[in-house]
């Protein structure tokens, strides 16, 4: 079973309600007064502000990500006004079977364990990459990513990006993008889909490879956002199950001639 993470910023979130509720066909292309270059272009520019705003942005958000498997899942993203950020992804880690935090500070990435009622641990945090690199992806839970890691490809027009303005998707509200990569030859720049934005740069819904994103609440981010454990050494959690414990050995009855 999947833990139920009572993950460190939820309560104060609870507390603000912003779930959306939207009818509205999802990934539709809005429609454009002026020629598919025009408004190709308009929406790259309008891609560009908002990440822009987004990443000057300090907010506490909790997100459900439905991942496909019929367990929707719990993501806090916390946001620093100083720059740092952590996301915490209820059962991210070791298959499913372990709480993850990924956090960002002035000395670098953190992967972090966190404790849950059906395993309440003290967290610690080991960390995994130079202050703004990407997580190794044997210790990638991903869902970090589509906070902070593709702002800066965002605001970038030179990046290889093909970008529609499109409806919100369901249930959600904002200004949608959807984004592609426009070179074959190349690993995609970013993870390709649909993401959704709040005006003062709010990441309110994403659907790319790994699943749907969608904000439940939000409130005022922090000053800073500390690591939620202390920093230790030894390796992080990986992504896949641990194997079985093996089965213990039975005595065989023989014993030993003299």
């Amino acid at each position: 079973m999947r833990p139920r993470s009572m993950l460190l910023s939820t309560a104060a979130l609870l507390l603000t309600g912003v779930a959306a509720c939207s009818g509205a066909p999802e990934t539709v292309p809005l429609p454009a007064s002026s020629g598919p270059s025009q408004a190709a272009g308009d929406a790259r520019d309008g891609l560009a502000a908002t990440a822009a705003l987004a990443m000057d942005k300090a907010y506490a958000a909790l997100y459900s990500l439905d991942d496909g498997s019929g367990r929707p899942r719990n993501v806090v993203a916390t946001v620093g006004r100083d720059g740092t950020w952590r996301v915490d992804v209820s059962g991210g880690a070791l298959g499913g079977t372990a709480d993850v935090t990924i956090a960002s500070t002035a000395a670098g990435v953190f992967q972090c364990t966190l404790g849950s009622q059906s395993n309440p641990i003290t967290s610690t945090c080991v960390k995994v990459a130079k202050p703004g690199k990407p997580v190794p992806d044997e210790y990638d839970p991903k869902v970090q990513r589509l906070f902070r890691q593709w702002l800066p490809v965002f605001t970038d027009r030179q990046a290889a990006l093909a970008v529609t303005q499109v409806q919100p998707l369901a249930g959600a509200k904002g200004s949608c993008f959807s984004i592609d990569s426009i070179s074959a030859s190349l690993a995609d720049p970013v993870d390709v889909g649909v993401y959704c934005y709040a005006d003062d740069g709010v990441l309110t819904a994403a659907r790319v490879g790994f699943g749907v994103l969608k904000i439940t609440s939000q409130v005022e981010g922090p000053a800073t956002v500390p690591l939620p454990g202390l920093e230790v050494a030894g390796p992080p959690m990986g992504m896949d199950a641990p194997p079985p414990a093996p089965d213990p050995v039975q005595p065989t009855g023989i014993v030993p001639s003299a």
